[in-house]
């Protein structure tokens, strides 16, 4: 499988140039980076073939009768897949997501990402981080995230491709801390894996809960993936949530968090110089391993 995810991006036909310039207008979902995340770092950056796939943006109907657009790829033939929800970073699905759903997909998954900022905005296009926060992400409630969490997962099976009682997500970031809400809110998840998602925070009227309040409700296993030198996601609270798995449901105890000493926010972000090729590898496997020890295969 490394030699799939490791091609030239001229094979994807996408010129070194082209990657790394700004979001273009109309362009197709996955198929550029955030503003806010420039320069790419090329050197380090993976990239899957979607040959074998079948991959691009879709369109999902929401709770709210609305069109959410998402990121989709599944093997070419075959049915009965695996089901891998992929929940983006603070940049909303860009170029790096995109690769993560390819990257599943050629695993034998079909990975959806869906564009979870699509009523608020496109943060794709922000070049200010601070700006992005205050307008977008803050305004992003975690009830309207679950709905179309859900609504994706109803997408899913509407296609009958894929078997969604066969049900994992994947979070990235911010992406991270709502693979937690998620594992809390859904009963038909079987696991979850949260790449350095934040787990305390200040309740407010869009963000009631973070995932230490909700740790003893899982309903599904989750691993969480973290950094031992993330200086936005200190130690203690990572500890904190540990404790309160193990005071929690079966699936709150079930669950298991893995820190890699040294290794910053964002290890598996490939195209930032918070990339750390070890532990991205080590977090992979993982990833894969506990999925298909949860019933996600």
């Amino acid at each position: 499988m490394d030699g799939d995810r490791m091609i030239s991006l001229n094979d994807r036909g996408l010129s070194r140039r082209n990657a790394l310039k700004a979001t273009a207008t109309g362009a197709a979902l996955g198929s550029t980076f955030a503003l806010s995340v420039q320069p790419v770092s090329a050197q380090t950056m993976i990239t899957t073939a979607a040959d074998g796939l079948t991959a691009g943006e879709v369109k999902v109907k929401t709770k709210d009768g609305k069109e959410m657009v998402a990121y989709r790829a599944m093997p070419a033939t075959g049915t009965g897949f695996g089901t891998i929800l992929v929940v983006q970073e603070i940049f909303g699905v860009h170029a790096h997501i995109a690769d993560m759903c390819r990257r599943f997909a050629k695993a034998g998954y079909c990975a959806v990402a869906p564009e979870l900022y699509f009523r608020q905005g496109d943060a794709k296009s922000y070049t200010d981080i601070p700006k992005l926060m205050q307008e977008i992400v803050a305004k992003v409630p975690d009830a309207q995230v679950m709905d179309d969490l859900d609504a994706t997962v109803a997408f899913v099976k509407g296609e009958g491709k894929a078997d969604t009682a066969k049900l994992g997500i994947t979070g990235f970031c911010w992406g991270g801390r709502i693979t937690w809400l998620y594992a809390a809110h859904s009963s038909a998840l079987k696991a979850g894996v949260a790449w350095y998602g934040r787990v305390v925070g200040n309740a407010t009227e869009l963000t009631p809960k973070h995932p230490v309040d909700i740790a003893k409700d899982l309903k599904a296993p989750v691993l969480g993936l973290y950094g031992g030198a993330d200086t936005g996601i200190p130690n203690d609270t990572v500890d904190k949530m540990r404790a309160a798995l193990k005071e929690g449901s079966a699936a709150a105890k079930k669950s298991e968090i893995v820190t890699y000493p040294e290794m910053p926010h964002a290890f598996n972000a490939d195209y930032r110089p918070s990339y750390r090729k070890d532990a991205a590898d080590d977090g992979w496997k993982r990833a894969l391993a506990w999925f298909k020890a949860n019933g996600v295969t």
